[in-house]
Parts: C-alpha cells; structure tokens; sequence
C-alpha cells in the first residue's frame, strides 16, 4: 500500500521574511541587528524539523530585500536557502501572491515533498492553507503569535503552529521585551504629559473666563492670563452631543486602531485636499484587517464598539443606492483623540 504524501520525511518552508521582519521592527520598536534575529528564527526551526525527521529541501525566503537596511540574502544562501526578491507596495506584503506560487508549484511538481511549512501569519495565506491540507499535505505555520492572523490560527489548529518566541533564545526574547517595555514607558509617559497639558490649558482658560466675569467692564483691572494652547480644531462645522460620556482608551488595541483611523482621514484629507467629516466604515474594516491581522474579524469588530463606548467616534447610517451605509465620525475633543492625532492636525 502506497504511503500517504504527508509520511513522506521531505519538508518545503516558505518563510515571508519581510513578514517577520517588520514585525520585529515596529513591535519591538526597531532593535538593532533585525536581520539577525529572523536569521536565527530559520536556523532554529530548521533544526527542530530536522530533530523531528523532517529533511528541508526546498527553502525559500521572499522578501523587497532591497528596501531593508542590511541585505541578508548571503547568510541566507548559506543557510540553504533560496531568495526571492519582490517588488513591495506601500498598502500590502507583495510576498503573498510569489509565495502561495511558489508553494502550488511544489504540490504540483514535487509529490515527495509532505510537509509545507510556513513562516508568515496573513489570513490571506488561508486558501492556500486549506488546499494543501486537501490534498493530503501537512502544513505547519510558525510566527510570532501578535503578527498571526486569529482566523487563520483557528483555521489551521493551535497544534499545527510554531511560535517564533520558542524559536528564538530566551536571552534574544528578554532582550527584545525590555526594549519594548521601555519605549512603550516612555511612549505613554509623553502621552500622560500631553493629555496635562490639554487639561492644563483648559482649566487656565476657565479661570480666565471667571475673572473676566467678576470684573466685566474693568479691563485694566483683569490680571494678564497665559493664552491656554489651542486645542484640536474639530473638522466638523459643529460640535456634535451625542458621542459617548468620555473615557480614556485602556488596550493597546483600542490606541493602536484610533491611531491607525487618524491616519486614515489624514490620508483621505490630503488626497481630496479638503477637511474630511467621516469615514466609510465598510472599506476602514478592510484596512484594519491588514493592520491588526493577529486578530480574528470578531475582535476587531469589537474594538469599534469600545471606540464609541469610549466617546471616541461614533458611527452614523447614511441612505444610499442601491444600499444604506455607515460611516465613522470622530470626536476630535476627546483627549485620546488628541494626542493620537498625526503631526500637522490641527
């Protein structure tokens, strides 16, 4: 009886390098030596196949290597495996579509190979993922667990996926959360100073209001006031009551979506070359999934509805043909708002 194609002791990996990287760049703040840490990340999962029975050959890594800052491709070759360059773009990881090529390609020409490792996290990946399970395929997926799509690690089984944590020395990874740790201090202890300065300057302009009160026709009288800073202008041409009852956003997620959603309308604005008052809903929801792809669709349905609950949107239905739709307003009031804004919000 013929043995089945995922007994077979030969492995494919595919490893979206610029992937990893970036995650490694933006979530740990941009340590240093970045290439070398996806360099042992490969290095490690290739010995842990091997102590598994599983020969790798055919590796392959995709990457725009002439955007990064240090080119890997050599110590890679030494590693055994293959480089693939591709052009990026700045809205998606152009590594997707050459890898899931690449990886129909060996399906289809390779029958020895019964094991398709990769080393990526998109949920794009998933009909891919699922085709080569039908046809007989063992699929393993390895990635740091914030940068891997919840619905495409629901799809393939926690048991089927590596974490890059366990691939990289516990020294590497104390080394990579203490420098994520400090800037993240640091990050929030400018955001705490900002938000004092707002309140700071909003309680100077109501003291100088109460003094002018007592003293109405007297202006030599008056004491000279600091000019409290000017807080956010709304880009509404009026103030709108019916947010939510303020509250400071409390996860990461919460700042990380509101922030990613004031580049948005910075981004529109610049394009229209115009104040822009809403969002479409619908096409934000697309974005954000390739934004926080390590979360299933639920949860990032839900950190809409903790934006509102927070009084930092609100989401309106507009009639439309041939359907209604909704859009997101922002309260440009609120001090999250505030200090997430872009640079040059005014």
């Amino acid at each position: 009886m013929p043995s089945k194609p995922s007994d077979s002791p030969y492995a494919a990996v595919f490893i979206d390098f610029e992937n990893v990287y970036y995650f490694l760049k933006n979530h740990f703040h941009d340590p240093p030596d970045l290439n070398d840490y996806v360099l042992d990340i490969v290095r490690t999962l290739r010995e842990q196949l091997s102590a598994k029975g599983l020969d790798s050959l055919i590796s392959y890594a995709y990457a725009d290597f002439e955007r990064m800052a240090t080119a890997p491709q050599g110590a890679l070759y030494l590693m055994g495996v293959s480089t693939r360059n591709v052009l990026g773009t700045d809205h998606k990881n152009a590594a997707d579509m050459q890898l899931c090529i690449d990886a129909l390609e060996v399906l289809y020409t390779r029958p020895d190979i019964g094991t398709f490792v990769l080393v990526a996290g998109d949920r794009d990946y998933i009909p891919v993922l699922q085709h080569l399970r039908r046809q007989a395929r063992q699929v393993l997926v390895a990635g740091f667990r914030e940068s891997v799509s919840g619905d495409l690690l629901q799809n393939i089984g926690a048991e089927q996926f590596l974490d890059a944590r366990d691939l990289l020395a516990p020294g590497r990874i104390e080394q990579l959360e203490k420098r994520r740790t400090d800037r993240q201090r640091t990050i929030e202890e400018g955001r705490r100073q900002r938000e004092q300065g707002i309140a700071g300057g909003f309680s100077a302009a109501a003291q100088a209001g109460r003094v002018g009160a007592l003293n109405p026709g007297d202006a030599a009288a008056r004491p000279i006031v600091p000019a409290a800073p000017r807080p956010a202008a709304p880009r509404l041409s009026e103030e709108v009551p019916d947010f939510a009852p303020t509250r400071p956003l409390e996860g990461e997620f919460e700042r990380r979506t509101l922030a990613f959603m004031l580049r948005e309308f910075q981004k529109l604005e610049a394009k229209q070359q115009r104040r822009v008052p809403e969002l479409w809903l619908g096409p934000f929801m697309r974005l954000l999934t390739d934004e926080l792809p390590e979360l299933p669709d639920y949860e990032r349905r839900d950190l809409l509805n903790k934006l509102r609950d927070a009084g930092t949107i609100r989401i309106e239905k507009r009639e439309g043909e041939p359907h209604p739709f909704s859009v997101i307003v922002v309260n440009y009031s609120h001090p999250d708002v505030q200090a997430l804004s872009p640079p040059g919000e005014e």
